[in-house]
């Protein structure tokens, strides 16, 4: 099992910027595929950025594409949204989340490990 620890969230002014962190304990981070997802009051998850074992692939969808970038150290055990270009309807609970295997990177329901979230706010 792995366990996961999210950080760095925050009140931002629109247009603004946070880094996340998501710090893993427990089995190697490297064995597991991982991602970012956040859920905003009254909404359902939703999917952020996917990021391969290795760290070469990532995957994001339309909504933070170009604002957003994952990256991990696995070498720290810890994953990493930068998020730039903040707007308010980005606030919402941030999550990480790891697992393998994987097959369709925005499903929730795939991942086995989450963290407690972190409350991003973004004000206008």
């Amino acid at each position: 099992q792995v366990q996961l620890v999210e950080s760095g969230g925050g009140l931002v002014q629109a247009g603004g910027s946070l880094r996340l962190s998501c710090a893993a304990s427990g089995r190697t981070f490297s064995r597991y595929a991982a991602g970012w997802f956040r859920q905003a009051p009254g909404k359902e998850r939703e999917f952020v950025a996917f990021i391969s074992r290795s760290g070469d692939g990532t995957y994001y969808p339309d909504s933070v594409k170009g604002r957003f970038t994952i990256s991990r150290d696995n070498t720290k055990n810890t994953m990493y949204l930068q998020m730039n270009s903040l707007k308010p309807e980005d606030t919402a609970v941030y999550y990480c989340a790891a697992t393998w295997p994987i097959s369709v990177y925005g499903n929730a329901h795939e991942y086995d490990y989450w963290g407690q979230g972190t409350q991003v706010t973004v004000s206008s």
